[in-house]
Formats: structure tokens, C-alpha cells, sequence
């Protein structure tokens, strides 16, 4: 699971201001839902955050993340890019330019159910639909805080819930566009990615979410094992 977790960006948590009404909550759901009917792409710049308890100062690197209908994605974390996640079609790559290495993962029905659900932490900002996203997540909690929507959730899967009982969203009152993300591990670090630059439904080059590994590259395929 560790490259799972390398690829999920995560914010800090936020005080929130109120707590709305069931009713309330229900009906800020549905326009976020709703909202991400119109969604093509999504690219952005952010800046992500781990907080470890060994560590008295966080570690803070930037990136950029491209992503695109219907799962295409690439996470580019450093600058010079120090790590990235490509996904593409049946298959994902986590690419170590610097070191000239590279996992192989699958992804797809065959995949196993414990790799699918971390997956689903990947794209939790961007559900396709109500029924598949009740199936992944529960609900805890939907608060303001300062313009944005803080939406706290439990994985629906046990085996994910011992790695990360709680996952953050934080998306624009206004728009619903993605802001941040934060994860919560059990054993009380965080990660967390803040959004900044964001470009909707922008025409992606698909040459974005393809990758040949070079000759001189290490290619291992750690599922397989």
C-alpha cells in the first residue's frame, strides 16, 4: 500500500464554523454531486503537507496533478519531479525519474479489492455518482469553513479504515471545484494537499497520462509477488 499512499494529497484540518442541518447537508451533497456532471478534466498546482508525530517540523513539497474522465490520472510530486503516478486504461505506474525506477500496478475488475479500495482514495474528490460513492465512503460530518465545505469520511472498507480511518475534502461553496484533501493514518500522521490554479475541463494532450519506460529504467511489479 505504500504507493497508494505516496499518490494521496491531503490538507490540514480546519475549525469549522457550523455544523449544518441534516436536511442542509443532504442538500449540499447533492449540488456537489450534481456539479461534478459537467466534469472533463481537472488540473492544478498544490502544495502537500505530511505531518509526522516523529518530526517536529512537517514535510512540504510541490506538484502538479492533470486528471481526466474517465480515470486517467498523473501526480507529479517535486520540483524537480521527485516521484510520479500515472494512470492510464488498466494500468498504473509509480515512476522514481531520479532514481531511474518504476512499480508496475494494475488496475482495473482484476485488481485486488484491497488495492481497489485504497485507489478509491484517489479519486474520492471527483465521484461519478451518488450510489458508487455511498458504496466507497461514509459520511461523518459536512461543516463551513471560511467559503470552503470541510467533508470528513470513513472509508467503507475495513481492511482501508486500519490504514486511514479518515479522509478530508475541502471544496468551494460557490463552484464545488476540489480545494484540499487530508488524510488521517492510524498512527496519527497527515497528509495534506492544498489546490491552487485549478483549470476545468481543459483539452488534455492523452501523451499527459502515457509513459515508456527507458532502457536504462528498473521496472518491478510489486502486486505480483
Amino acid at each position: 500500500m505504500r504507493a497508494a499512499l505516496i499518490l494521496l494529497a491531503v490538507l490540514f484540518w480546519l475549525m469549522p464554523e457550523c455544523l449544518p442541518a441534516a436536511d442542509a447537508s443532504e442538500a449540499v451533497l447533492d449540488q456537489w454531486f450534481t456539479a461534478q456532471q459537467s466534469l472533463k478534466s481537472w488540473s492544478a498546482d498544490f502544495i502537500q503537507t505530511r505531518t509526522l508525530p516523529a518530526l517536529t517540523q512537517p514535510l512540504v513539497a510541490h506538484g502538479h496533478v492533470d486528471f481526466a474522465l474517465p480515470g486517467d490520472f498523473r501526480w507529479l510530486l517535486g520540483q524537480p519531479a521527485r516521484s510520479i503516478a500515472l494512470g492510464h486504461g488498466s494500468q498504473m505506474y509509480v515512476i522514481y525519474p531520479l532514481l531511474k525506477r518504476a512499480e508496475l500496478y494494475p488496475l482495473g475488475p482484476d485488481t485486488p479489492k484491497q488495492w481497489r479500495d485504497m485507489m478509491s482514495l484517489l479519486q474520492a474528490g471527483f465521484p461519478r455518482n451518488r450510489q458508487e460513492f455511498n458504496a466507497q465512503f461514509k459520511v461523518l460530518s459536512l461543516t463551513a469553513t471560511h467559503g470552503d465545505w470541510l467533508l470528513a469520511l470513513a472509508p467503507a472498507s475495513a481492511a482501508t479504515r486500519q490504514m486511514v480511518p479518515e479522509l478530508r475534502l475541502r471544496f468551494a461553496t460557490n463552484d464545488f471545484q476540489l480545494a484540499g484533501t487530508e488524510m488521517i493514518m492510524v498512527d496519527g500522521s497527515r497528509m495534506r494537499t492544498d489546490f491552487t490554479n485549478a483549470v476545468l475541463n481543459s483539452v488534455l494532450d492523452p501523451h499527459v497520462f502515457s509513459w515508456q519506460p527507458p532502457p536504462d529504467f528498473k521496472v518491478t511489479e510489486p502486486l505480483s509477488k
